[in-house]
């Protein structure tokens, strides 16, 4: 049936679903985050001529609308061509000057390069902190793995690969392809190629405060340290019972931390009923942990397309900036009052 006021149903309809990007809009500060990567981003090498370079506040925002919704360069370039939501997220409504999939790609790599990730995070804490939703309730520490293509390699370049040595018969071409970074572990009698990011979540409100991501291969435990956030006001730290070490749960306790990590039974020890009900409790606050993880597998965070470990450490810390974001705006849309 053909409406001569379809345009505007349509636009009635939207408004009452609601658009989550103007939720974004306007409750993040893109400007202070385009800020901090304006102290330090170096474009260009100085030399005149060219087209002026694309306002840095709208790249942070595309980089960002690009891991939402787990989009390719190409992808996000023809949404911005087709799509009003994101035009008008992105402020191009009335521009004929829209970034293109190569333009996306090198900014993505000026981020890598200049090691821009942690001062966009750093900046996006500082918001949260500016909100009152500061780090409480104590820390959940878990690591998920984020797989990428399988490399499908000789035997021989393998073992060079794992000796952290490329293969001297590959071209320069080749090289740009193959992924040296990524390795192999198992999970519940299960394969997997890719990395692994180890993220430390606020138990209050769901933020993950401090990440790293190292190859799959790394035990759980090697960052644990690291990723330690010292400003949670509560002193509970939750982990799994892989991370269950008697030196650690010494050291935290020294620290002043309080240990919440699981007990893990051994060969001809089992754990006791007491044990037992211990894990079980820490179990039901670990299960906040989680949330962050399949809020990130909604947006793609399990699977990647990039080659190397400094990329992967560049789109996943991407995907973590957008998931803050996302549910900052999302607790200030429905007023949620931190006490």
């Amino acid at each position: 049936m053909i409406s001569l006021f379809a345009g505007d149903e349509r636009k009635a309809k939207r408004e009452r679903l609601g658009d989550p990007l103007q939720v974004l809009d306007r409750h993040i500060d893109f400007a202070a985050l385009a800020r901090a990567v304006d102290a330090k981003l170096v474009i260009g090498g100085g030399k005149r001529g060219g087209r002026p370079p694309y306002r840095t506040e709208l790249m942070i925002r595309l980089l960002v609308l690009q891991q939402l919704y787990n989009l390719s360069d190409e992808a996000l370039e023809y949404q911005l061509l087709d799509r009003s939501s994101f035009q008008r997220f992105a402020g191009l409504e009335h521009s004929g000057r829209v970034p293109d999939a190569k333009t996306l790609w090198v900014w993505r790599e000026r981020l890598k390069k200049q090691d821009l990730i942690g001062d966009i995070s750093e900046a996006v804490g500082r918001q949260l902190s500016a909100s009152g939703f500061i780090a409480r309730g104590g820390q959940i520490i878990d690591a998920s793995i984020v797989t990428v293509p399988v490399q499908r390699n000789p035997k021989a370049d393998n073992e060079a690969i794992k000796q952290d040595d490329v293969p001297q018969d590959w071209s320069d071409a080749k090289r740009a392809q193959k992924d040296v970074d990524a390795r192999w572990t198992r999970k519940h009698g299960k394969s997997y190629f890719g990395y692994k990011l180890h993220a430390n979540t606020d138990r209050r409100w769901g933020f993950i405060r401090c990440m790293e991501v190292t190859t799959a291969s790394a035990n759980d435990t090697t960052v644990f340290e690291q990723i330690l956030d010292g400003s949670n006001t509560c002193r509970d730290v939750y982990a799994d019972r892989g991370y269950a070490k008697a030196a650690r749960e010494q050291a935290l306790r020294a620290a002043g931390y309080r240990d919440r990590i699981q007990r893990k039974g051994e060969a001809g020890r089992p754990l006791s009923a007491v044990q037992q009900r211990r894990n079980r409790r820490i179990a039901r606050q670990r299960a906040y942990g989680e949330h962050p993880f399949a809020r990130l597998a909604q947006m793609g965070g399990k699977c990647l397309r990039t080659i190397g470990l400094a990329r992967a450490r560049t789109v996943i810390g991407l995907k973590v900036i957008a998931h803050n974001l996302m549910h900052l705006a999302r607790l200030q849309q429905r007023r949620i009052v931190p006490a």
